[in-house]
Parts: C-alpha cells; sequence; structure tokens
C-alpha cells in the first residue's frame, strides 16, 4: 500500500504502524502434532510458531492470523487451512503485508504447487517470508527460493521412493506394511541391541472371536447379518482410536473381516499376494469355505419364513409339488404346523387332492426309515476291515502322487522367488509381477487343495470309518438325536426326494450311492448271514470300482482322438436327430 510522501505526519504515522502479518505452521504427520508439547501440539508446532513470531518482529510486524494444517503432507497442495490462508490473503489483500513460514518445505515440497502459491502472493502484494531462510524480493532471494523449493521437492519424491522400497522389503520378508486389522495389534519392541522393530502379534481378546466368526459362517447356516449381531453380543468390538471410542461390530464391518485375506497368512500389498510371517487365525481351506458361501449369498441374504430340516426334502406324491408348512388353529387357539401341497396350495394343481399332513407325524415316520436301514452288528463288522484294508491299499498308490504334487510346489515357489528379485531389480513391470503372481497363486492354492485334502483324507479316515460304522449301526437312533442341522445335511445327502402318498404315508428316493446299497441289503433277504454280508461288502466293492473307473476315464482317455467331438460339431443333424435316437432306443 503506496503512502504519499506530501504529508510527512502522514508517512511518520505510517512508518510507527506495525505491518500486519499471517503465519502458516505445519507438521507432516499426525504422530508430530499430538506426541507431546501439551495441547495436543507435540513439539514442532510451538517451535515453528515461536520462530515465526520473532521473525515478525525483527520485521516490524504482528503475527495477526495462524493457520496451522496438523498431520498433511506438503507433497499436495490440497490441505485445508493451507486453501483457507488462500482465501483469507485474497480477502484481505489490503491489510495484509506478510506471510511467514517456519521453513519454505512447510508451505510445499511440489515446485508446480509452489509456483502456483507464490503467483498467489505476488497479485495480492504480499511478501512470503521464512523464518529461518533469507528469502526476499530481490533476485538472489527469488534465485534462493527456487533452490530452495526444487531440494524440497527433491527431498519429499526421494523420501516416497525410499519408503516403498522399505515397505516392499518389508512385506517381502513377510511383514506387514499397514495397520493389522482386528484380531492382531501392532506392536513396538526393542530388541537387545536397543533397535525398535514393528510387529504384528495376535490380539488374545479378540482373535477367538474373529476365529468363530469364520468358523460359523462356513456352515451356512448364518446371514452377515444375524452372525454380526451374535458376535456383537459375545463382546466382539473394534479398536478405539484417538477419535473413535471403541464400539460392536456391525454387518460392514463383519464383511470386511470376512473378506479378508490377512487371517489366512496373506498380506496384500499393492495388488500382489505374499506369505506374511503373522500367526493366521483361520487355515486357507476355512477361509475359502466362507467365500464360497459370501458368493452364494451375492443375490442376498434372506430367512425362512418357517424354517424346518424336511423344508425341501417333501414333494406331493400326486402332482409333484413341494410340501411347504402352514399352520393351522384351533377354536381353543392352538396353532398346528401341517406340510400341505404347494401347488394345491396355490391353486396352480387344481386336480391335486392332497390331504395335510402333521409335521410330528411326518417326523415320525423319516425317523423310521432311518431306523428300517440300519445294517445288522456282524454286517458292520465284517464291512469295517474290508473298507479299512480298502483304505490302506488307497494310500499306498497315493503317496507317489502327493509326492510329484510336492515336488511341482516346491518349482513353483521358486519361480514366485525369481519373479519378485527380478522385479526388485527392475527386470520386469508391476502389471506383469501382477498377472504372474495370481495365475502362479492359483497354481499353489490347488496344489495346496490337493495335497491337504489328500492328508486330511488318510489322516482322518479311519476314525471317520469307525465313527460311521457306529452310526449305521443304528441310523435311526442316530438321526433322532442328531440337531436339526445335521438331519437336514443327512436327509439331502441321502434321499432324492422323500414323498408323500396320499394314504399320508412317506416313501423314499435315495440319492446314489444309498439306493445301490439299499438294493443289496433288501436283495439280500432271506440268505444266510455269511452270504447277506459278503453281497453287502461286494456291493460297496463295486460302487467304488465303478466312481474310479469313471475317474480314470475322464483323466486317462480325455484327450484321446476316439473320444473327441469329429469336425461336424457336437450337435448331430437336425435331418438324423430322430433316427439317432431311435437307434440308441433299440
Amino acid at each position: 500500500m503506496s503512502i504519499s510522501t506530501e504529508n510527512p505526519m502522514q508517512a511518520l504515522a505510517a512508518s510507527m504502524t506495525p505491518k500486519f502479518a499471517v503465519s502458516y505452521l505445519r507438521v507432516s504427520t499426525r504422530g508430530q502434532a499430538e506426541r507431546g508439547g501439551g495441547a495436543d501440539e507435540g513439539f514442532s508446532i510451538p517451535a515453528q510458531r515461536e520462530a515465526n513470531k520473532k521473525k515478525a518482529l525483527s520485521m516490524g510486524a504482528m503475527v495477526g492470523k495462524e493457520f496451522v494444517d496438523r498431520g498433511a503432507s506438503a507433497k499436495s497442495a490440497d490441505r485445508p487451512e493451507l486453501q483457507k490462508m488462500l482465501e483469507y490473503v485474497k480477502e484481505n489483500a489490503d491489510r495484509v503485508d506478510y506471510v511467514i513460514v517456519h521453513k519454505v518445505d512447510r508451505l510445499a515440497r511440489n515446485r508446480g504447487d509452489d509456483i502456483d502459491i507464490m503467483r498467489t502472493l505476488r497479485e495480492c502484494g504480499i511478501q512470503l517470508v521464512s523464518a529461518s531462510e533469507s528469502i526476499d524480493d530481490t533476485p538472489a532471494g527469488m534465485l534462493l527460493h527456487g533452490i530452495m523449493s526444487s531440494i524440497a521437492e527433491f527431498y519429499s519424491q526421494n523420501l516416497a521412493n525410499e519408503v516403498k522400497k522399505g515397505l516392499y522389503e518389508k512385506v517381502k520378508h513377510g511383514g506387514t506394511a499397514h495397520k493389522a486389522p482386528i484380531g492382531y495389534l501392532n506392536i513396538r519392541r526393542i530388541d537387545e541391541k536397543g533397535r525398535e522393530e514393528r510387529t504384528v502379534v495376535v490380539d488374545e481378546e479378540r482373535a477367538p472371536l474373529i476365529k468363530l466368526a469364520f468358523e460359523e459362517f462356513a456352515t451356512g447356516n448364518w446371514t452377515v447379518s444375524d452372525l454380526a449381531d451374535y458376535l456383537a453380543a459375545r463382546g466382539l468390538t473394534t479398536r478405539a482410536t484417538p477419535k473413535m471410542p471403541s464400539v460392536p461390530i456391525n454387518k460392514k464391518y463383519l464383511n470386511s473381516i470376512l473378506n479378508n485375506p490377512y487371517y489366512k497368512g496373506v498380506v496384500v500389498y499393492k495388488d500382489v499376494d505374499y506369505m506374511g510371517s503373522h500367526t493366521p487365525l483361520v487355515s486357507a481351506d476355512l477361509w475359502q469355505q466362507v467365500q464360497d458361501v459370501l458368493a452364494s449369498h451375492i443375490n442376498g441374504e434372506r430367512t425362512r419364513e418357517h424354517p424346518h430340516f424336511l423344508k425341501g426334502s417333501l414333494y406331493c406324491r400326486n402332482c409333484g409339488s413341494r410340501m411347504i408348512i402352514t399352520y393351522a388353529r384351533s377354536k381353543s387357539g392352538v396353532r398346528y404346523p401341517y406340510f400341505v401341497c404347494a401347488g394345491r396350495h396355490s391353486k396352480r394343481k387344481r386336480d391335486c387332492n392332497q390331504k395335510a399332513v402333521l409335521i410330528s407325524e411326518v417326523e415320525e415316520q423319516v425317523n423310521l426309515i432311518y431306523a428300517r436301514y440300519s445294517l445288522p452288528a456282524n454286517q458292520c463288522v465284517a464291512l469295517e476291515e474290508h473298507l479299512k484294508n480298502t483304505v490302506k491299499v488307497e494310500k499306498k498308490r497315493y503317496m507317489s502322487e502327493l509326492d510329484g504334487l510336492r515336488r511341482e510346489k516346491n518349482t513353483i515357489e521358486r519361480q514366485r522367488k525369481k519373479l519378485l528379485d527380478a522385479h526388485y531389480n527392475d527386470a520386469i513391470p508391476l502389471d506383469l509381477l501382477k498377472s504372474e503372481q495370481k495365475r502362479l497363486a492359483k497354481q499353489l492354492a490347488a496344489i495346496d487343495h490337493e495335497i491337504n485334502a489328500y492328508e486330511a483324507i488318510f489322516t482322518s479316515a479311519l476314525e471317520k470309518l469307525e465313527e460311521a460304522i457306529e452310526i449305521v449301526k443304528d441310523c435311526g437312533v442316530a438321526y433322532k438325536l442328531a440337531p436339526d442341522s445335521i438331519k437336514r445335511i443327512m436327509n439331502c445327502a441321502i434321499f432324492s426326494k422323500l414323498w408323500v402318498e396320499p394314504n399320508g404315508e412317506i416313501t423314499a428316493e435315495f440319492k446314489q450311492p444309498f439306493s445301490t446299497l439299499v438294493d443289496a441289503t433288501e436283495g439280500a433277504a432271506g440268505q444266510s448271514d455269511k452270504e447277506e454280508t459278503r453281497d453287502v461288502i461286494q456291493t460297496f466293492t463295486d460302487f467304488f470300482s465303478a466312481i474310479q473307473n469313471r475317474i480314470s476315464n475322464f483323466f486317462g482317455q480325455g484327450l484321446n482322438n476316439d473320444f473327441l467331438v469329429g469336425d461336424r460339431g457336437v450337435e448331430p443333424l437336425t435331418s438324423s436327430t430322430s433316427k439317432t435316437r431311435s437307434s440308441q432306443l433299440s
């Protein structure tokens, strides 16, 4: 603001009036803003404030306005307090004389942003002042400003590159490059040489509930919302932060937990998977089961209106429709549950005259079906011995295949290591690394699944076999004592359909292999115990041999020219369709 020199008294008054200065302060991290110093300002902010005030006094100026960015990087000019300061100086250009910073890099560490900020200040006639650097509007001062700004930009970019290298090296060796999710804790330890080590440990309070979340959801009996409410009632809460208190988890939070591969031991960094050194809370198989259940819920989750373990297995013999549940109320107000034909109930099958049947009566009849097909004790003993010998023979045969899978796994792991080494040495770009990592990860997952399947089968096969034999000794008792969820699984696995006959009787249509076994036991009726047992065992042997032959034919001859489709294609010619079908039927 120019002052006329024609009035000496006015010029004297102007020279005695303090200049108006705006002070801008900034720290890069929130830790610097909150660690020590009092008043939640750390040590750096008060130090910058004091230096700026001293600089203003030395220039005969007074700091009339202050702007502070706490925990904001100077890589970008999109900082709230910086933008407020620029708006303020534009609106008060006639009052503000100086903008004071502790150092030029507090204002910007990007040369382009520095130029834009300086252009704004010059247009408003305001001078930038550094409390610790000799910059001004002289050519020498402007040169020094440009040099300091370039140095600040170089420092920022070089620091970012060094941080990226450090993070890559950390995840390469199994470290966690981000804040660990709920169920883990980030801790700092000092080793015997006084060096700081940042690592991740299991949160003993929340980890058991995280495991429970995966185990329960893998059963398929929960929606995410219901399971979140259940876990919240069990005490699973989020971690408290300086600004947010700990609260019970909700559906959205639980969904992010169930989708996070960190819990199976995988660290994802820059869309690339790395094997972490932290303790996995769940196995890879359990994590995949949860992903499959989540995928099955992709169209939304809903709770059944009338859930029952027989719902979905019962069909009407008259019209073939499913049987659904409805309730009838007596005059006294008591509600009775019934299975009714869905076709008749909705009037889609007007000619169906299937009567409703009490649910309790249906349950009792299904119990009798299970009891009817129990194996006698002598057949169970012989069958158990036969199957144990079969398991031992199969184990020997598959051990050589298992060794081959392990060698293939070692080869792929060496390829992954070479791939990472090549990327760290700038031999391959990041996009190629990602695609190759995904390809190798899929191969490893498939091999791990096969290895785990082999080991799981032959480790627990004999134990499961003994348990199964105990169950079939008296299927009726086993079914009757099972919880509803297990009854539903048994019904879906054993029966193709349970028919409700016109007279209310329940008849069973078995799935394989149970239909074959039922036919064998019924066909052996009237024979001697020895002959009957031999026939049942032979039925088991024939059935499993047929399965093995199908698998061998598919994998062993699937690429044989004799089994491939001819040049004409899969579909026969339209004119020959009926002739082909008739010849096949004859």
